[in-house]
């Protein structure tokens, strides 16, 4: 049997009777969960624990070359991102080793209830809602700084984007805490390793006002997003037909390499989090009976966008890209040279 480090609170919260049992999926409570679900967990939380920190060693490294006042509010914007998707690897993720850990080594399954699926399925939300939300302002700071430069400069300050950045973990801390004051519900999901709003069949009218407000909050950013990068594309293509001096070039590249960065955290969010978000409403709202192998295989793509978000930095820098250049360049040359230094018969 395994002894847990853990505080018996925690234990005297996941403990619960066969007979107490919410969900059909519950009935195989005896049987212990595989190792490849711990395993799973201990990769995706090491890999993008350090994954974050990579990306954050690099922002600071490069805090420097972001001192114009126009770069400052994007670099504040990356760096709550950063730091909120370190937050879900390192909080729900030690939870959720906690119950793998538990279940693998245990001959009954437990399962998380009372104050432990309360904390859990907070973090859960907030640390899922605040990515969405912080990857939209990025794209609409960016949006209002390639076509309004000059409103950017004057009105986009680092004082309103500390505010914009409290505003939205505001809101999705407003929306992970009603349960604690009893509006609302957290409850076990599948396999019985992480807790949730119920999704289907919910308890009552706020556990399905909830799960909604959650999965529009996520599909309105993951929209907002496409059609902020959409526009600051379009302009940047304008802006290329048109002459302009080499500052206004180099400062053009700069954007450019902002708008790549951009695009590639809008799809991987959108690759990512729409099947959760999207099963989410459908499950909560149409009677359609829950899945909850896809609602599990959905979460589970869903936390990639978490490790995938700082590999925009750690690639799309300035250095790798001219090395990239540079290789392709030689792959071409060499080529070439290959080609027309053959001896001719």
């Amino acid at each position: 049997y395994f002894h847990s480090s853990m505080p018996s609170l925690l234990d005297q919260n996941l403990k619960i009777n066969s007979s107490e049992l919410p969900s059909p999926w519950l009935n195989s409570s005896l049987l212990p969960i595989s190792s490849s679900g711990l395993g799973i967990s201990c990769f995706t939380m090491a890999f993008g624990a350090i994954s974050n920190l990579t990306a954050l060693g690099i922002l600071a490294k490069s805090r420097v070359k972001f001192r114009r006042q126009s770069k400052t509010p994007f670099l504040l914007l990356a760096v709550a991102l950063l730091v909120t998707d370190l937050g879900s690897h390192v909080i729900p993720g030690t939870f959720a080793l906690y119950l793998h850990i538990g279940q693998t080594y245990k001959t009954q399954r437990t399962l998380p209830t009372g104050t432990f699926c309360r904390i859990f399925g907070a973090s859960m939300v907030f640390f899922g809602l605040c990515p969405l939300l912080l990857g939209c302002a990025m794209a609409m700071e960016r949006c209002v700084g390639i076509t309004q430069p000059l409103f950017h400069s004057t009105m986009i300050t680092i004082v309103h984007m500390r505010r914009v950045v409290l505003f939205l973990a505001s809101i999705a801390l407003v929306l992970a805490i009603p349960p604690f004051f009893g509006v609302g519900t957290y409850t076990a999901q599948f396999p019985g390793t992480w807790c949730f709003l119920p999704v289907n069949s919910p308890h009552s009218t706020a556990d399905t006002s909830l799960a909604l407000v959650f999965s529009f909050l996520g599909l309105t950013a993951l929209t907002l997003s496409l059609l902020c990068n959409i526009l600051s594309g379009l302009a940047l293509l304008l802006a290329r037909m048109r002459s302009y001096s080499v500052n206004t070039k180099s400062a053009a590249h700069s954007s450019r390499r902002m708008m790549v960065q951009l695009a590639a955290i809008t799809v991987m969010s959108c690759v990512c989090w729409s099947p959760f978000l999207v099963s989410i409403g459908l499950f909560t709202v149409a009677s359609i009976h829950k899945q909850d192998k896809f609602i599990l295989l959905a979460l589970r793509l869903a936390s990639w966008n978490q490790i995938l978000d700082p590999w925009v930095y750690i690639l799309l820098r300035r250095a790798v890209l001219f090395r990239v250049r540079c290789t392709e360049l030689a792959c071409c040359t060499g080529l070439v040279w290959s080609i027309f230094s053959k001896p001719r018969m």
